[in-house]
């Protein structure tokens, strides 16, 4: 099943002579379990694509499907309820509520997404199944970067979306605990089948994905699935 897919996307910034591409012409589809990785250079428009697939932005040529839903003619509040309902986000920078306990932060996301039923019980149980079930009432500040980010991990679970978009989710994280948050997600990848859509620059998130996609200059460099070896 297809989860997100761009159709001859093109984003471009500025008008005339001052107009910058961003992408051109990108085609790209996304299947039910995939856990690939958009890399490339500073410039190369792995971000843009990240914005575009997770609905954060629209494309100013071509367009962009959600479970073969056109976004094109969406408005913003609806933009914003397809995110709610389809799409979870992981960030480098974890973007906790730091007044609010672990707890606290996964069950927002439910209350955002208008979940009304067992919002305690399924942001506890999701918070257990990344190892903090000892730290639900504590603050990010009393959390390392590691569990902040296993915070964020069931923050962006808890909905059961179809579609994570992680954006350098190591990015701030060493080595080891970077590693251990991959291993974290790569098994919530395998066992609710949620695709993982990665933006990085990290070559041990590119070892983990089972799909890299190069980006240079704002168009497809290379399109490998890393269990086959076959170019896409």
């Amino acid at each position: 099943m297809t989860i997100c897919s761009l159709h001859n996307a093109s984003k471009t910034y500025g008008r005339d002579a001052a107009m910058v591409w961003a992408l051109r012409n990108i085609n790209l589809e996304f299947q039910a379990g995939e856990f690939a990785a958009l890399s490339g250079p500073s410039g190369s428009g792995k971000t843009t694509a990240l914005n575009l697939i997770g609905c954060l932005d629209k494309p100013t040529d071509g367009w962009v499907e959600v479970e073969g839903t056109n976004i094109s003619g969406m408005s913003k509040s609806r933009l914003a309820d397809l995110r709610g309902a389809k799409i979870g986000f992981i960030f480098q920078s974890f973007n906790l509520v730091p007044v609010l306990s672990a707890l606290e932060n996964v069950e927002l996301a439910l209350q955002l997404a208008g979940e009304t039923k067992n919002r305690r019980e399924r942001a506890s149980a999701l918070l257990m199944e990344v190892g903090l079930g000892d730290m639900l009432k504590r603050r990010p500040n009393q959390l390392s970067g590691g569990q902040q980010q296993r915070v964020a991990i069931a923050r962006a679970l808890v909905k059961e979306p179809a579609l994570i978009i992680a954006d350098e989710p190591t990015a701030n994280l060493d080595s080891k605990t970077g590693r251990a948050i991959l291993e974290l997600m790569r098994e919530m990848n395998k066992a609710k089948g949620t695709t993982f859509v990665f933006s990085t620059h990290d070559p041990m998130v590119m070892e983990f994905a089972n799909r890299v996609v190069q980006l240079r200059d704002g168009e497809i460099e290379s399109d490998v699935r890393k269990n086959s070896g076959e170019d896409l």
